[in-house]
């Protein structure tokens, strides 16, 4: 055998071992120092002059610990005692030298050797990472679907990065990597829906996001800076696969610069320790977010593949559930037909539910039942034999038939793909679900082939040239098996293995199994039942020693045991949530209502009760108002008048009073009505009651601490309350008109957080374009280049009011709305006078309102 190779044919592994991670240069951006165990400097980057004023020549073989400041080295070596070998430990706003010339530091360790590197850091950057990152996952975790998770995930990344193009990508099973979200500066071309081949993302690189999930490129550009001493040993190269400023290959250079790349970022989406997929982002200039910032994406990197991993695992377990309940039934009605077994048209019905199939053949001791569109008989002859060299106790796909039996690709219009379930041992018999061919265009980033160039290596493939969309037309295979189709077929694999083999008992253990459910849903009812029996049980002994009559008897228990269901009522209305205290006292006090006569005053703000003191105050109101009805205002021509009020600590002041009854008198005894009065909010809610029988009429007070109570904010300046749809003014939505639809809307707001839910909130009201500045220069730029039909501007603005924004927006024709975190506060003159504010937070309807308002003043 020659061992002459062939330098016509390209090397395809050179890109797998290039020495990407021991390129022993970093980018100009930061520095890096290597500390042997005694703090004495081994490596050091040739830029240290420029960043710390000393030569990487003189600061080679000093220790480190004498040249730095004791605050700085006090700090490191806290950091260092947390460090594990194969994480790293960042340092914001460090005094390295002086106080004055501040860095970021990052800490890890490479070998024996501890890493450090820094950058100059930016304090007008400087932010609570963990509080924004806690408000983004909060966003995502919200968002319906897994498109809508995704896309919130890039837009939210693209906010806080600020790179011109963020893209989500989800690699498949052969590597190709599909871009499955994505959001882009405006007039930037999508790339959506495009598939990158898995050749892009060379093996070794694969690893490395695997092993350092979070990447900078600043510069494509620029130079990158040696790391000293350089001894042109491969082996003896500074391994960097955890270092932040890690120079980049050439490859990959050349792959961004074909791009249009100046600046790129990226952060690894790892689920279950595997790469799922990558947070790609881009940007034409060069482009370094500070330290802090970049540390908040990565933390958001982290958080979002977990979530994601979360979510993956909640799809699996619900996949799990229907492949039981699909045994379940399948062992079930087997049990009772056996002959089901060979029914084609039967399993292609009760397996079709969950997998998509257009065909069955059941292969059972040599003989074939089919049902549907199958390959002909002879080649499922042919496709059982392959199958028998395959494993027997798991299921066996392919979306493309063919590839293992040829033939199979003639009738690739009936069957291209195929799902086989082994259903026993010995003989091999299977059932066989079979799909149709799809034909799919695959829009390919640029054509998926590369280019052979000639290195000093020899021939290698070239990064591809162009990205422009290449559409590849696939023919002969059908649409893949998903993992929840396999464990569907694996399920059913177990189900009729059990029942072949163990027949009679599985129809035992069903029955057994159904009895069990029986009696523990019994034993569930008995007990709620016991527990309701319970709390009647005990009115009716307590309404019972204070009656003094039947009638009086069946009234009160009549009473209280409806004052029970409407409380249960209003809990369930809401999902067992918070229910409304104003709607609870309007329903006891005005059920005595007296030929339309207002009995019932009430003040203070929307109170809402946790459901076990809506339950509590259910039977409380009722026993005032019945009391009343009996003996007090309400059994005149008097008035309850009830106040709310919310205490500093939260806590919810009620107080009763009754006027214009007959003159009260304190009971000569103290029947259940008054005990459930007195006793039932200090005993069930921690709280205070205190009734007193004043001579003008009865007075009660009460307070429920604030754990039972949600109060609703009245204060703001547009609200749900102040503005009823039938009184909005001419042209707004009185008319029955959407005039918020198809609108262009430019929205004003630094906040990240608060821009994403106010842009999902304008187009939830039916905008066509919502375009969002976070400076006042920017949306300067933004009003004189489009057209806009309205406008929310935050009043401050990084610090900075927006009122001589607001000037040239009105003059531009635009109609506007201020938005204001500052409450009551606000005071507006001059030309802004009348302006409408919205005070923040607000809700949708309150938006709404506001803007229908502003179109209305310019209508008019």
């Amino acid at each position: 055998m020659s061992g002459t190779v062939d330098q016509s044919i390209p090397d395809l592994t050179i890109c797998d071992r290039e020495p990407i991670t021991r390129l022993d240069r970093i980018q100009s951006f930061g520095f890096l120092i290597a500390l042997s165990n005694d703090w004495t400097i081994a490596r050091a980057s040739e830029n240290t002059a420029e960043m710390l004023g000393t030569a990487a020549e003189q600061l080679i073989g000093c220790r480190l610990d004498t040249l730095i400041s004791r605050q700085a080295l006090h700090d490191i070596r806290n950091r260092m005692s947390i460090l594990q070998a194969t994480s790293s430990e960042r340092l914001f706003d460090i005094g390295l030298i002086t106080a004055k010339k501040r860095f970021d530091l990052s800490l890890h360790y490479s070998g024996d050797l501890l890493i450090l590197e820094g950058e100059p850091s930016l304090p007008q950057d400087r932010m609570e990472a963990a509080s924004m990152v806690r408000a983004m996952i909060e966003r995502l975790k919200r968002a319906k679907s897994v498109a809508d998770f995704h896309r919130d995930a890039a837009r939210q990344v693209r906010a806080i990065t600020g790179f011109e193009r963020v893209m989500v990508y989800r690699f498949d099973a052969n590597g190709n990597g599909d871009v499955i979200a994505e959001s882009t500066r405006s007039n930037i071309e999508s790339f959506l829906g495009l598939r990158y081949p898995a050749s892009d993302i060379p093996v070794q690189a694969r690893a490395l996001y695997l092993a350092n999930p979070f990447r900078i490129i600043a510069d494509v550009h620029a130079p990158t800076v040696p790391v000293l001493p350089y001894r042109g040993q491969p082996e003896q190269a500074l391994d960097m696969t955890h270092a932040v400023t890690r120079a980049v290959s050439p490859v990959h250079i050349e792959y961004l610069t074909n791009m249009g790349v100046g600046a790129s970022l990226s952060i690894s989406i790892i689920v279950e320790g595997r790469l799922w997929g990558l947070i790609a982002c881009h940007h034409v200039d060069p482009r370094c977010p500070s330290f802090v910032m970049r540390t908040a994406a990565e933390l958001f990197g982290h958080m979002y593949s977990m979530t994601l991993e979360s979510r993956l695992r909640g799809y699996a377990a619900t996949d799990e559930r229907n492949a039981r309940a699909l045994s379940d039934r399948m062992m079930t009605a087997i049990a009772g037909d056996e002959t089901l077994l060979t029914n084609a048209e039967w399993i292609r019905d009760i397996v079709g539910g969950m997998i998509q199939c257009d065909g069955v053949a059941i292969f059972q001791q040599g003989k074939l039942t089919l049902n549907g569109a199958t390959p002909p008989e002879s080649e499922i002859t042919a496709i059982a034999r392959y199958l028998d060299t395959t494993s027997p106790s798991r299921v066996y796909d392919t979306h493309e038939i063919a590839a293992i039996a040829p033939r199979c690709a003639q009738s690739a219009d009936r069957a291209a793909g195929m799902l086989a379930i082994p259903v026993s041992r010995t003989p091999r018999d299977y059932i066989m679900l079979f799909r149709r061919e799809l034909l799919e265009e695959v829009r390919w980033s640029g054509d998926p082939t590369k280019p052979v160039v000639q290195t000093e290596d020899g021939l290698r493939l070239s990064p591809r040239k162009s990205f422009e969309a290449f559409v590849e037309t696939v023919r002969g295979k059908a649409s893949p098996f998903s993992e929840a189709d396999r464990r569907i077929g694996e399920a059913v694999r177990i189900a009729i293995i059990e029942v072949i083999l163990r027949y009679s008992e599985a129809a035992s253990d069903e029955r057994r199994r159904a009895t069990e459910r029986s009696t523990l849903l019994i034993a569930e009812l008995n007990h709620r039942v016991r527990n309701i029996l319970t709390l009647v049980r005990g009115l009716i002994a307590r309404t019972g020693q204070s009656a003094t009559g039947v009638a009086q008897y069946t009234s009160s228990l009549n009473g209280r045991v409806q004052a029970l269901a409407r409380a249960h009522d209003y809990v369930t209305r809401s999902s067992w949530g918070p229910a409304s205290l104003l709607a609870l006292l309007d329903d006891e006090v005005n059920a005595h209502r007296r030929n339309g006569h207002d009995v019932f005053l009430i003040d203070g703000p929307p109170i809402h009760l946790h459901p076990t003191a809506i339950s509590t105050m259910a039977l409380v109101i009722h026993e005032l108002a019945t009391n009343s009805a009996k003996y007090g205002a309400l059994s005149t021509e008097g008035t309850v008048h009830v106040a709310l009020g919310i205490r500093a600590d939260g806590g919810l002041d009620i107080r009763w009073r009754e006027r214009g009854g007959p003159p009260v008198q304190a009971p000569t005894r103290r029947g259940f009505g008054s005990v459930v009065i007195e006793r039932t909010v200090p005993f069930d809610l921690q709280g205070t009651a205190e009734i007193r029988y004043a001579l003008s009429g009865l007075e009660a007070d009460f307070y429920l601490p604030a754990k039972h109570v949600v109060a609703a904010d009245r204060d703001m300046a547009i609200g749900c309350d102040a503005i009823a749809p039938e009184e909005a003014p001419v042209g707004a939505a009185s008319t029955g008109i959407n005039r918020l639809a198809s609108t262009s809307i430019l929205l004003l707001e630094d906040s990240m957080i608060i821009a994403l839910e106010t842009e999902d909130m304008l187009y939830a009201l039916g905008a066509n374009r919502v375009t969002t500045a976070s400076t006042i220069a920017e949306a300067d730029a933004l009003l004189a280049a489009g057209r806009f039909d309205l406008a929310v501007l935050d009043i401050n603005v990084a610090g900075q009011v927006s009122f001589d924004f607001a000037q040239r927006v009105r003059k531009a024709g635009v109609p506007y709305i201020f938005a204001s975190g500052y409450g009551d506060q606000v005071a507006l003159d001059g030309e802004e006078t009348g302006t409408i504010v919205l005070q923040k937070p607000f809700e949708l309807e309150h938006l709404r309102q506001a803007l229908l308002m502003s179109l209305a003043t310019r209508l008019a």
